[in-house]
């Protein structure tokens, strides 16, 4: 995890710009509930009218209003309206004071809208508890009205089992009471506690809801058209919905945008790092990692990472800011049904951990089975001639199949176990909104919870359970991430065993001769040395040539030169300077290497041989190759050095691949020239013109020469012969098969005596 997050550092501006558009994000989106609680509390329900402080009032209302308030009460009341027009308006608020507002005049107020809807059955009982001296159950209400000296108003209503009642509004007679020379101060206030304790007991939320009505009701018989204003409330709540769902949008496309740079970036970075430290392995490192293993790496881990990094920063940084705002506001809505929230939550965590057990061990081993069938891909390609050639096609197959196979169980089983995941989370959320709609129809019944605010809580349940949901996915992906993220780091921390010297010597003016002093070299891990005390001198201006039997160590010994490996013991000097002590740079800008096999690069004939030198002109490039003997395939199309060269130069024959990698070489003008068995694809004739040519041209240079044939390397100035490792002989072509007996041996075997004979005496002739 921290590799992974290390590897963000340099873009750190863009991830907190995208932390930024993150909260804008998740701030719209915890608004969204809000919102369509409001419409459909606020806007359906209650007409657009917010508040239970009335908008407007008519005179006759105004005393009605502030019949159950305290003295300090109903001045702070006559301050909040002022008269205009005929009726009683409301000064403007802030919103924060109007809600203040709210709360301290609800139960006067409901108390009001109570007094005004007051069923008969209660309407009696108050009245007889206020006199009790007065027969009220013997009257009529027309009687009471008579009785009282007023004017009562009944309307018809229901009651809360639905039945059909009489609704008095009894508040005339209420403050005829409160008014009167009579009036009882503490009668007025056991009505009040009668009446509060009666409005309690319907909850909160059903409270809200009446105070609501009476501002409905005070503002229509004020003049306010409620229609209008219901309207204007659904479109200014539906066009601020439809503003936060835009910049929610937007917010989402930005963080989208900047998440997948980052990660692409982060990619990018990889690979470079990667590509850099392979080009500086040593052949030791090489053979460690294996290429299959370095594709893989550098392709399906770096591509891991990329998706792992992009993701990272949109739902692993997103989940907990939705998360934790989600939760806050479940708690602001005062729905009371956290447990509900939490219990989801721990049945997400124990699914989550229960994956992670079983699926997770197998995710490493999907890695080096990837490696795996990349290794027998690379191999059944590159060796296809070969393979045909033996009729090897059905084993490959097996071979390829069970790699195959070992990798698709391995991924159906993770594949399987997740497939669990998303069936058991939706199950979970569905769950979850039963649970809720359950325990909230009961609360609504009850008056204690309004739909709207049911509706939020659901959803923003929901949200808590999707932001759980986007960290378990990101727990699934963040394992194999962690995987990659440790191969990338195992090849990025393996140092090259191959280094430049701390304080490095330098050669003026490179003359090419190198000597061997006592060398021996052992593989890694080997058990025997695969070179053992190699001693010799190339000398400038004359060719060394190295021969031996398959396997004795030619071209190991040759890749000691330009250190491909270092030695194992003895060194290896260029002009009197160990190689150990020059720069790589330097040493190997001396060299000119053809390698065993030709190795071509897509392009042009002349980008390949100036891959030697790219300053090299025109006449560089004919004269090196007319040297190689290269002019005349060359030439034979019209477009001569600009002819195309597939990749791996698979469009040439193998003896123009090799002639191309001769030409290259020259085009460098080393001090030193190896060629690994590189006319090996050359016709005899070629061979020699080609030796011939390079004699005229290179002679001050040091030319070293593996090969096999004896033809090749019978005019050197030094043959070297190796046998197991070690040096079984040094001399001119006479002087070996005088005094070598294995030089002899692989002589007989492609010389016939007469030309033994005539090439072991015409040496002695001259």
């Amino acid at each position: 995890m921290k590799k992974i997050f290390a590897n963000m550092a340099p873009y750190w501006h863009m991830v907190l710009a995208v932390l930024l558009l993150l909260v804008i994000q998740a701030y719209c989106d915890l608004a969204m509930p809000q919102y369509t609680s409001d419409m459909i509390d606020i806007g359906i329900q209650n007409h657009g009218v917010g508040h239970i402080l009335p908008e407007k009032m008519t005179p006759e209302e105004m005393p009605y209003s502030s019949m159950f308030m305290t003295d300090n009460e109903k001045a702070e009341w006559e301050d909040i309206y002022e008269l205009r027009d005929g009726v009683y308006v409301r000064r403007s608020m802030s919103a924060g004071a109007l809600s203040d507002a709210d709360d301290r005049f609800m139960i006067p107020l409901i108390l009001t809208h109570q007094s005004a809807n007051t069923p008969e059955s209660q309407f009696r009982a108050t009245l007889a508890q206020s006199m009790p001296d007065a027969a009220i159950d013997s009257m009529t209400l027309d009687e009471i009205a008579q009785f009282l000296g007023t004017e009562l108003k009944t309307s018809p209503g229901e009651d809360d089992d639905g039945k059909s009642v009489t609704l008095v509004d009894m508040r005339p007679v209420m403050l005829a009471l409160s008014q009167g020379e009579n009036s009882d101060a503490s009668s007025m206030s056991a009505v009040r506690a009668q009446l509060e304790t009666t409005v309690e007991t319907v909850g909160s939320s059903t409270m809200k809801s009446m105070g609501i009505s009476y501002a409905i009701s005070c503002s229509e018989a004020a003049g306010v058209d409620i229609d209008a204003a219901q309207k204007r409330y659904l479109w200014t709540q539906g066009g601020k919905m439809f503003l936060m769902a835009f910049l929610m949008l937007a917010a989402s496309i930005c963080a989208g945008y900047l998440a997948a740079k980052v990660g692409a970036g982060v990619g990018r970075d990889l690979r470079g790092k990667i590509f850099k430290r392979v080009i500086s392995y040593s052949n030791t490192e090489m053979d460690k990692f294996s290429t299959a293993s370095l594709i893989t790496r550098s392709t399906n881990d770096v591509q891991q990472i990329q998706l792992v990094t992009a993701m990272l920063l949109r739902m692993l940084m997103y989940a907990p800011i939705l998360g934790i705002g989600s939760v806050i506001k479940v708690l602001s809505t005062g729905a009371h049904m956290s447990w509900i929230i939490i219990a989801a939550v721990g049945a997400i965590l124990a699914l989550v951990m229960f994956l992670m057990i079983v699926a997770m061990p197998k995710f490493r081993i999907m890695q080096k089975l990837v490696d795996a069938l990349n290794l027998v891909s690379r191999e059944i390609l590159t060796g296809l001639p070969v393979i045909r050639a033996f009729g090897r096609e059905k084993t490959e197959e097996e071979r390829f199949d069970e790699a195959n196979r070992k990798l698709m169980r391995t991924q159906l089983f993770t594949s399987r176990a997740m497939a669990f995941m998303l069936p058991g989370m939706t199950l979970i959320m569905y769950g979850t909104t039963l649970i809720i709609v359950w325990v909230s129809a009961h609360r609504i019944d009850s008056g204690e919870l309004q739909v709207g605010a049911m509706t939020a809580f659901i959803t923003y349940a929901m949200q808590i359970v999707i932001s759980f949901l986007m960290l378990t996915v990101m727990s699934v992906m963040l394992p194999r991430a962690g995987v990659a993220a440790e191969r990338i780091d195992e090849v990025l921390r393996t140092e090259t065993s191959i280094l430049d010297p701390e304080a490095p010597e330098h050669i003026e003016k490179p003359a090419g001769r190198v000597e061997f002093r006592g060398v021996s070299f052992r593989y890694p891990n080997a058990d025997i040395d695969a070179l053992e005390d190699i001693s010799f001198t190339a000398e400038p201006g004359k060719t060394t040539a190295i021969i031996g039997s398959t396997g004795c160590g030619k071209t190991t010994l040759i890749n000691l030169i330009p250190r491909f490996y270092d030695v194992t013991a003895g060194n290896i000097t260029v002009d009197g300077i160990d190689v150990r002590k020059l720069p790589l740079s330097e040493l190997r800008g001396m060299i000119g290497l053809v390698p065993q096999k030709g190795v071509l690069f897509s392009g042009t004939i002349a980008s390949n041989l100036r891959f030697g030198d790219a300053g090299a002109d025109d006449a560089e490039l004919k004269l090196a190759a007319d040297i190689a003997q290269a002019t005349e395939f060359i030439s034979s199309t019209d477009e001569g050095f600009d002819r195309s060269i597939s990749q791996g130069g698979t469009n040439v024959s193998g003896g123009q691949k090799q002639r191309l990698s001769i030409a290259r070489a020259i085009v460098r003008k080393p001090a030193v020239y190896i060629f690994d068995d590189s006319f090996s694809a050359l016709d005899m004739k070629t061979d020699a013109a080609l030796r011939k040519a390079l004699g005229e041209h290179v002679g001050d240079s040091s030319v070293i020469i593996v090969a096999q044939r004896i033809s090749t390397i019978m005019h050197a100035d030094q043959i070297i012969v190796l046998d197991e490792g070690k040096i079984a002989g040094i001399g001119t072509h006479t002087q070996l098969l005088r005094d070598c007996e294995t030089y002899k041996q692989i002589a007989g075997s492609q010389l016939s005596p007469e030309e033994l004979a005539k090439s072991a005496g015409g040496e002695d002739n001259e």
